[in-house]
């Protein structure tokens, strides 16, 4: 009686499944699962950050495909043409940006003398600041003429009236005056960069006319 008692016992004891309680169960998955083995692979910081970036704007792309007609092809259409209406507002600017303008003053800071004007030619050439150089050397051209008196000083004149005025009194090198100023005004406002070159033949211009015999006889000053 006590055997088979024993026996039915074991039986029994087989078929009941043993039970962990929970709060032991989930503490052993954790130590398990923190093991270093289980985690060589794991992407780094950076690594996550990116995906979930990336996941965000697949996000966002996948909204706006949505909410675009046509799906994909829709939204791509429309982000060609805001492409190309940036490319061809650019090119347009741009464009505009370059075109010369003659209207600006001539002298824009605190009025200075020629020779301060050419001291700063001078160091700009010197450092390879060409369209600042010719500038300056076309300021000391005219200001040059006008402190010998024979421009009457115009604090708003443009590069072209003075090269107007100044082409009467020196007729020989109207032609020169004529081209320095729209070169000024090529640096100035159109956005040109000035050469080596130009800026050589703006101080040859200064230096011949500083010993150039002026035609008296034209009306001094007279603007363009």
């Amino acid at each position: 009686m006590t055997t088979a008692l024993g026996r039915l016992m074991v039986r029994v004891g087989e078929d009941i499944p043993v039970r962990t309680p929970r709060t032991p169960a989930r503490e052993a998955a954790e130590r398990e699962l923190s093991d270093p083995r289980y985690h060589q692979n794991d992407p780094n910081p950076i690594q996550q950050t990116l995906a979930w970036l990336g996941n965000r704007i697949d996000d966002l792309f996948q909204t706006a495909a949505g909410a675009a007609p046509g799906g994909w092809i829709g939204l791509l259409t429309v982000v060609a043409a805001v492409l190309l209406l940036i490319v061809a507002l650019r090119l347009r600017l741009g464009a505009i940006r370059r075109t010369p303008t003659t209207g600006g003053a001539l002298f824009a800071d605190t009025p200075r003398t020629a020779d301060e004007h050419r001291s700063a030619a001078d160091r700009h050439a010197a450092e390879g600041h060409w369209s600042q150089a010719m500038q300056e050397r076309m300021r000391a051209i005219v200001l040059a003429l006008e402190e010998r008196a024979l421009l009457t000083p115009g604090p708003g004149r443009t590069a072209d009236e003075a090269a107007t005025a100044a082409g009467r009194v020196f007729p020989a090198h109207a032609g020169q005056l004529s081209a320095a100023a729209r070169t000024f005004d090529d640096v100035t406002y159109g956005g040109r960069p000035g050469t080596k070159r130009e800026y050589a033949l703006l101080t040859d211009l200064d230096n011949d006319l500083r010993h150039a015999k002026p035609h008296l006889a034209a009306p001094a000053g007279s603007r363009g």
